[in-house]
C-alpha cells in the first residue's frame, strides 16, 4: 500500500507541473484547433442540408479516421516532450522510493494525462456542434444521410453503416475513445521504452517511425501503391487490419460480423500485451538508466 501511495505522489507532481506550463497549455490549444478543423466539415455538412447532430456524433465521424486518430495522438509528443518527466523533485522521490515505484507513478502519470487530453478532444468536438444537437442516444438524420448515401464518400467522413446498425452512438463513441486511449497509450510506452533505452532522440525518433508505420500500412495507401484488385484490396485490407496498430484504433476497421477483420475484444488484448511488454521492458531498463539532472551536481 505505501508503494502505491508512493507511485500516486510521483504522478501527482508531474499533474502539479502543469500550473502555468506553457507546453500544457500549447497542447490543448493546438488540440481544440485540430478537432475545430476536422469536425467542421460535419457541421457545416448539416447546415447544409438543414439537420440536426447527436452531439458526439462530430467526434464518431472525424476520429472513426485512422488520420485524425494519428495527427491527435502526434499532439501528445509535445505534451511527453519532457519524458521521462525528470524534474527538480525527482531526486526526492528516487530517495524515497525504489527506481521501479518511480517509474509506475511515471505511468500513471502517462495513463490519466492521455485520458485527460482524448477527453478534452471529445469535448471540444461537442462544443463546436452543440448549437445544432441533441443528446439522445439515436443516430441523426445527418448520420443517416453520411453513412447511407455517397454525401459521406464526397466530403470524406467514415459514416459505415455496419457501425450504425450494430451499436448507438454513446456506445460508437465510448468505443473510439477506447480504441484513442490504446492507441495513443501504446505510442506513449514505446517513446518510454526507447527513451530509457537510447536517449530523447531515440524516443522522439521511435514516436515517427511507429505513426509512420502506421500511416503506410493503411489500405488506401496499400491500393495505390501496388495497384491492387479488388480481390486483392480485400484480402490487404484484412491482413493490413490485424497488422496495423493505427488501424486496430479505428473503429469500422473491425470485424461487426461481415468478414475477417479482428473484433473489439481482440485489439483490446493486443493493445494491453504490447503496452504491457512494452512497460516491462521499461521497468528493466530503468534499473540502469543515468539520471542527468539540470541544475544539479553528478547522475543518480
Amino acid at each position: 500500500m505505501k508503494k502505491i501511495k508512493q507511485a500516486f505522489s510521483v504522478a501527482g507532481y508531474n499533474f502539479r507541473q502543469w500550473h502555468r506550463n506553457p507546453r500544457v497549455v500549447i497542447t490543448f490549444v493546438l488540440a481544440f484547433i485540430l478537432c475545430f478543423l476536422l469536425s467542421n466539415k460535419v457541421v457545416l455538412f448539416a447546415r447544409r442540408y438543414g439537420t440536426t447532430t447527436q452531439l458526439l456524433e462530430p467526434f464518431i465521424w472525424t476520429f472513426g479516421d485512422s488520420d485524425s486518430i494519428l495527427l491527435a495522438s502526434l499532439l501528445l509528443v509535445f505534451l511527453f516532450s519532457d519524458m521521462p518527466f525528470l524534474s527538480s523533485g525527482t531526486p526526492f522521490y528516487l530517495m524515497r522510493t525504489s527506481r521501479s515505484v518511480w517509474l509506475i507513478g511515471q505511468a500513471i502519470y502517462i495513463v490519466g494525462a492521455t485520458s485527460l487530453y482524448l477527453l478534452f478532444v471529445m469535448l471540444s468536438t461537442a462544443f463546436v456542434c452543440m448549437e445544432n444537437s441533441f443528446i439522445g442516444n439515436l443516430w441523426s438524420p445527418t448520420a443517416v444521410m453520411l453513412g447511407f448515401s455517397d454525401a459521406g464518400k464526397a466530403i470524406a467522413v467514415p459514416a459505415a453503416q455496419k457501425a450504425m446498425e450494430m451499436v448507438t452512438p454513446y456506445e460508437c463513441a465510448a468505443n473510439i475513445l477506447l480504441l484513442m486511449l490504446l492507441y495513443s497509450l501504446l505510442m506513449a510506452f514505446i517513446m518510454l521504452l526507447f527513451h530509457l533505452w537510447k536517449g530523447q532522440l531515440a524516443g522522439m525518433v521511435s514516436v515517427f517511425g511507429f505513426s509512420l508505420f502506421g500511416f503506410l500500412l493503411s489500405p488506401d495507401t496499400i491500393k495505390t501503391m501496388l495497384k491492387l484488385s479488388e480481390q486483392e484490396s480485400y484480402v490487404a485490407n484484412i491482413i493490413v487490419g490485424w497488422v496495423s496498430p493505427l488501424n486496430h484504433a479505428t473503429f469500422h476497421m473491425h470485424n461487426f460480423g461481415y468478414d475477417n477483420l479482428p473484433r473489439m475484444g481482440d485489439t483490446l488484448v493486443i493493445f494491453a500485451l504490447l503496452i504491457a511488454l512494452c512497460f516491462g521492458i521499461s521497468l528493466m531498463l530503468v534499473r540502469n538508466y543515468s539520471f542527468i539532472f539540470t541544475g544539479t551536481e553528478g547522475n543518480t
